[in-house]
């Protein structure tokens, strides 16, 4: 399809640079397709009114790390400055990443990360892959890597975010969902960032399952879409997890009449992505690079919650698969009309899927 569809125009003020207080006083556009009411504005608070005794809301658990360093460069006698945003483990010790200065590395370069005086790490160039991106191998591995990212690294704010203002640790806060305890995202499933324990025991009193599963959010989910027709676009892989027993539960409320309800787009993606041609969740364990655009025949989910996306984006493509182009383009219209606050800080909506 052409990319130019999935495009519209978003005043820069609807952009959320901090997220509501509480959490769960964000505005959501509840949107059914079909229906003589397309829309009705409500809050994330109202969100148990629209579930039913038997479905089950399915989470993405993945924690965000740090992910972006700062260092320098050395080759020889000569030294460049190195910012990096960590996206995709490879090994305990390797990773993918994309480079500010990218062009300006080559194999066997060495990287010296460091934070205000803190420790510093290492790192050599094994490949350049161009577009920005370079593999990376650590002199620490493992939990040790780990704990030191987390010291030196910085949390990686979208750039419609961090082109505004600098990260602080009030985003130490705000960038974690309630469900964050696997770590390995290098950005948020934004639609969780509503969440608050009330809201989740007031899903739980309306006799609403929460099943948890893990898919590892990269940096390529904020890559724009250079390319004019979605089939030339190459997407970055994630990797997720939906273990046997989670599997089984998601299987066993589907077969009750109970609906699938993902919260957020990564949720969805990961869920698509181990489902059977007849609908059943297999357990999963890997990369997804599965790219949805109208067209698309979904599988698994019957309700998304989701926050508002950019413009020509792979997010906004999904849900004008999901609820159809021209719903989603009337929700944007709206939603910009109605002050609705866009992206990751923003506000959601709640999508029913297309007749």
């Amino acid at each position: 399809m052409r990319v130019d569809l999935f495009d519209f125009d978003l005043p820069p003020e609807r952009i959320a640079l901090r997220p509501a207080v509480p959490r769960d006083t964000a505005r959501m556009l509840i949107v059914t397709p079909g229906e003589s009411e397309l829309f009705k504005d409500r809050t994330i608070r109202d969100l148990p009114d629209f579930l039913r005794p038997g479905d089950i809301l399915v989470v993405n658990n993945t924690r965000v790390i740090p992910a972006r360093l700062e260092g320098v460069r050395s080759r020889g006698t000569t030294q460049a400055k190195i910012e990096v945003l960590l996206h995709k483990r490879v090994s305990a010790n390797t990773w993918r990443a994309f480079a500010k200065g990218a062009k300006k590395l080559q194999r066997g370069d060495t990287i010296a990360f460091a934070r205000n005086g803190a420790a510093t790490l290492e790192a050599e160039v094994l490949e350049n892959f161009g577009e920005g991106e370079v593999l990376l191998t650590f002199a620490l591995a493992g939990d040790d890597l780990d704990r030191t990212v987390e010291k030196l690294g910085a949390m990686p704010l979208p750039p419609y975010i961090a082109g505004k203002r600098p990260a602080d640790a009030q985003d130490a806060d705000d960038y974690q969902s309630l469900f964050a305890t696997h770590r390995g995202a290098v950005a948020a499933p934004t639609a969780s960032l509503h969440f608050t324990p009330a809201l989740k025991t007031a899903i739980a009193k309306r006799g609403v399952d929460i099943a948890e599963i893990t898919l590892h959010v990269g940096a390529g989910t904020f890559l724009p879409v250079k390319s004019d027709d979605t089939n030339a676009h190459n997407m970055h892989a994630e990797w997720g997890e939906i273990d046997a027993e989670i599997a089984a539960r998601l299987n066993a409320a589907r077969a009750a009449g109970g609906r699938i309800v993902a919260l957020g787009t990564t949720s969805l993606r990961l869920l698509e992505s181990a489902a059977t041609a007849d609908g059943q969740i297999a357990p999963f364990s890997g990369d997804t690079a599965i790219f949805i655009t109208p067209g698309y025949r979904f599988k698994a989910v019957d309700l998304l919650l989701t926050n508002f996306h950019l413009p020509r984006s792979t997010l906004f493509m999904l849900v004008s698969a999901f609820s159809g182009l021209e719903t989603m383009q009337a929700v944007y219209r709206h939603a910009i009309a109605t002050d609705y606050r866009f992206y990751s800080y923003g506000d959601a909506c709640l999508l029913a899927p297309q007749s």
